[in-house]
């Protein structure tokens, strides 16, 4: 006889699992179903095994100019073998801590593939899980809400073929084992910055070639340029306005080659290894979904403000529905799914409220509508914009880089956005996005006293100098 649930999850990753936890909470029988690990995408070949080679790489850059704070550290270097050790390491403590918390919500874990099925005998609605497993068993569970929750995968060109070993993903390269000399990332958005900036810590040549006129395309232009400015000053080679031509792609001993389409005609670019990473694209495919009413545009699953499908019982969050794929925001569209199907009657998601953070060196990170994006809505708007160079913190720390920008509305002073890049921003982003949430005005975050010495003080200044009242400018 199949197993009967409240609530069966697809997917494990940082949506899936979390959504289990607070339906666990509420009350419900749950489990989940993972074809691989807990934590998923997010914890084991993204945001955690990036920050951790990330912060390798900053510290070894950190040692290198360790004369400048007094510090005489002789000759440095780093072993990239330890560097993967500690990242698989910080994994391992991690997931073991996910399935603790499995444990202790009593969530039955299946391992093996989830497919859905549609009305049958097991249940008179589309929703039945078949979960298909390794060694060729099937087995058939029923839930009386059935979450999606299958992720995303690092998304290539057209003609623009991964071989796992010259033309990689992200994936492919948390694995490598040792750095190469050079590299050609194909991306300027959010990954594919981070990568540049720590392969270029790390003393890798970097190029970067992004279709878009500026690098970090979704943020506000201040911030794209500045970074830019940055990069460059580390002598990482960025080509914007170009438009790979993916077929182009030419593999020799040891080297790689492609052309792109640029404003100076076609250029090529040379590197050991090419880097793609031009987005992510949702898990949709073999799920089983054209047996049920659940529809699928631009190769995301449509979902309403609740996150409902268009089987009412089924729901969907994180990288499968599109939108942002953020692991935190994946997080609390799970919350939010859950909550609903238990009757409390949650708050729709406002996604101009979800800080979005870039890694890189120095961070990047906003909440809330660009300049140009609240111009767009039709708001008339002011801006107070701080320097880090002018904070006592910031020099204190060597990092005086970058700036923190607020973006207010004229008529009611409420904030409609606040974009950083510095240091740390990404630690300070969330005082952002609290004043979001509460809907603040610049005034009252400039009224709210922030420690000194600290780099906070930074957004307290910018919201001062939205009406000429910066202390230190």
């Amino acid at each position: 006889m199949s197993q009967e649930f409240d609530l069966v999850v697809l997917g494990g990753g940082t949506g899936g699992y979390v959504a289990a936890i607070r339906a666990s909470q509420l009350g419900m029988k749950v489990a989940i179903v993972e074809k691989e690990k807990l934590g998923g995408t997010c914890l084991h070949k993204g945001c955690i095994p990036s920050k951790a080679l990330l912060r390798s790489a900053e510290v070894f850059a950190t040692l290198k100019e360790s004369d400048k704070y007094g510090v005489l550290a002789g000759e440095v270097g780093y072993d990239f073998g330890k560097v993967q050790e500690r990242k698989k390491n910080i994994i391992e403590q991690l997931h073991k801590g996910v399935q603790f918390l499995m444990k202790k919500g009593s969530i039955t874990i299946f391992e093996g593939f989830g497919r859905v099925m549609g009305p049958s005998i097991f249940s008179p609605q589309a929703g039945a899980v078949r979960i298909e497993k390794e060694n060729g068993d099937q087995e058939m569970i029923v839930p009386r809400f059935l979450l999606l929750a299958t992720g995303s995968r690092p998304r290539t060109l057209p003609g623009l073929t991964i071989d796992g070993t010259q033309v990689v993903t992200s994936d492919e390269a948390l694995e490598w084992e040792e750095l190469p000399k050079s590299v050609v990332i194909v991306g300027g958005g959010v990954i594919g910055i981070e990568w540049a900036s720590m392969l270029n810590d790390f003393g890798v040549e970097v190029t970067v070639v992004e279709y878009a006129d500026r690098i970090l395309p979704t943020e506000d232009e201040e911030v794209s340029k500045e970074m830019a400015r940055l990069l460059k000053k580390r002598k990482v080679q960025i080509v914007t306005g170009a438009k790979v031509l993916a077929e182009s792609v030419e593999k020799g001993d040891g080297q790689v080659k492609i052309q792109a389409e640029t404003a100076n005609g076609v250029q090529t670019f040379e590197a050991v290894k090419i880097l793609v990473s031009v987005g992510r694209q949702a898990n949709v495919e073999n799920l089983g979904l054209e047996a049920t009413e659940i529809k699928v545009e631009k190769g995301a699953v449509v979902v309403n403000e609740h996150f409902q499908t268009a089987e009412s019982h089924i729901y969907a969050i994180g990288d499968v529905i599109g939108g942002l794929q953020l692991a935190h925001v994946a997080s609390h569209e799970g919350i939010l799914a859950v909550e609903h199907m238990a009757g409390l009657q949650p708050h729709p998601l406002d996604y101009t409220q979800v800080p979005k953070c870039t890694y890189s060196r120095p961070q990047v990170a906003n909440v809330g509508w660009t300049e140009k994006e609240a111009r767009e809505q039709g708001f008339e708007v002011k801006v107070g914009k701080f320097s880090f160079k002018s904070l006592g913190k910031a020099l204190i720390e060597g990092e005086n880089d970058g700036f923190v920008k607020l973006v207010v509305d004229v008529k009611t002073n409420d904030l409609l956005g606040v974009h950083m890049i510095g240091p740390h921003v990404t630690d300070m982003i969330s005082e952002a996005g609290l004043a979001r949430v509460l809907d603040a005005t610049a005034w009252e975050i400039g009224q709210t006293i922030h420690p000194h010495p600290t780099l906070s003080e930074a957004i307290m200044e910018a919201a001062l100098a939205v009406d000429g009242k910066a202390i230190h400018n």
